[in-house]
């Protein structure tokens, strides 16, 4: 049984919500960052970079929201979150990494600033460009990503729940997600899902 390790407000979202549309057992287990539980000995043994998601495995620990999407993609095929054609593979990946590599990053500036810089001006200088960096990143993913009613046409992937996360991050930030109508449609069928409703309130 796969066990993840989350915490509230961070990409341990779209994981959780793959894990309950696939229907399989799981466990969760909340890592509490007010307490500094991500930095504590057990939890480091498990992800050594002190961070969340963390997906305990019968084939051992992953980390990182792309790769435990996509290993729960794939090691639960009938569930049908995957493409097995590879183009299409290939495009779920390059969508994933964009909002692990720049979407999440932009994000970050507004919250997490410590990470570049202990310059509290620098800091307060980021925090005033994430709402049109996030601008950008919308007009991004609705203009060149989003294919249809899901991220890769018609069929709902592992890519949609990071979609919605994305999407959550850009109105936290402070920029207008009706400014995107196709992002803002997808947000509004995702809160639709039955297994979003399950998992959101653990998030918030």
């Amino acid at each position: 049984m796969n066990i993840l390790f989350y915490a509230k407000g961070t990409a341990a979202l779209p994981p959780h919500i793959v894990l309950e549309e696939i229907g399989a057992p799981y466990e969760v287990r909340r890592v509490d960052f007010a307490a500094n539980e991500q930095q504590s000995s057990d939890y480091l043994e498990v992800n050594p970079r002190g961070r969340v998601p963390a997906l305990v495995t019968p084939d051992g620990i992953l980390t990182e929201a792309p790769a435990i999407l996509t290993y729960l993609g794939q090691t639960n095929p009938e569930a049908g979150l995957i493409p097995s054609d590879p183009f299409t593979l290939a495009r779920a990946q390059e969508f994933n990494s964009y909002v692990c590599a720049t979407v999440h990053v932009a994000h970050a500036h507004r919250v997490r600033g410590h990470r570049w810089t202990d310059d509290a001006a620098a800091i307060e200088s980021m925090k005033s460009k994430v709402a049109q960096n996030m601008t950008d990143c919308a007009e991004m993913m609705q203009n060149h990503f989003l294919r249809g009613e899901w991220v890769l046409g018609d069929n709902y992937s592992i890519c949609d729940p990071y979609l919605f996360l994305a999407c959550r991050w850009i109105i936290a930030d402070g920029a207008n997600i009706d400014d995107f109508p196709a992002l803002r449609a997808h947000y509004d069928r995702m809160l639709a899902r039955p297994a979003v409703a399950k998992v959101l309130p653990l998030h918030e």
